[in-house]
């Protein structure tokens, strides 16, 4: 299983047989390392219709013929219009697929669209989970995520739009993943956080935390 980052809340996923890309904010994104181009995916997940997270999803499923996992709203509003294969669902529902499943979570944020919600979403592949929260505040919810056993959490850290550090560490003491990676910040000035005072609080409390630069892969399992 490998995890690589490319700054923001944009993660790919890689099992070997299918790859899976989150919420792919690249080219408006000034510290990602890739074009657009350079992206190949089999499944995109967007947790909400923000700009930078709704991203270049259109144009990357668009030349991948990549499937989209989204909630009803925002497939329905931007992704079937646009006649891109997708997997809509809900808050609590689940989805099977070729390389495992996907569980819609709930995300305390705005959805970007009318009438839409915002969520995370819950990645089994490769015999690992992955809670990947989107954007989010800390919710008592997430103290649920702990009978999932999780494998890696990634988890917001920027503050203002989202959770900042001190709640993302108690999210992670909420839900004891295996492994915490952040996510969303430095992107912007006002979400600029140093992850490595995270992943060093998050030790003291006997919690495993990486923080991946950008570009980096983490082969994991």
């Amino acid at each position: 299983m490998k995890i690589t980052y490319y700054g923001h809340s944009c993660f790919m996923f890689d099992d070997g047989k299918c790859r899976v890309l989150t919420d792919p904010y690249i080219s408006g994104n000034p510290l990602t390392r890739i074009s657009v181009d350079d992206v190949s995916t089999d499944y995109i997940l967007v947790s909400h219709a923000h700009g930078d997270h709704l991203g270049d999803t259109v144009d990357i499923a668009g030349f991948t013929g990549a499937t989209v996992i989204s909630t009803v709203e925002l497939c329905g509003q931007l992704i079937q219009p646009e006649g891109i294969k997708n997997m809509a669902g809900n808050i609590g529902g689940s989805l099977k697929t070729p390389f495992g499943s996907v569980k819609y979570v709930n995300a305390i944020h705005g959805s970007g669209i009318p009438g839409g919600l915002a969520c995370g979403f819950v990645v089994e592949m490769g015999g690992k989970k992955i809670y990947f929260a989107g954007d989010t505040a800390l919710t008592a919810d997430m103290a649920l995520l702990k009978d999932e056993g999780i494998d890696i959490a990634l988890l917001p850290i920027g503050d203002y739009y989202t959770m900042g550090p001190a709640d993302a560490k108690r999210a992670a003491e909420m839900i004891c993943p295996e492994l915490t990676i952040p996510m969303h910040y430095n992107t912007f000035p006002v979400i600029r956080q140093d992850p490595d005072a995270f992943a060093e609080s998050l030790r003291e409390e006997g919690l495993a935390c990486r923080v991946l630069e950008i570009g980096e892969t983490l082969n994991y399992g």
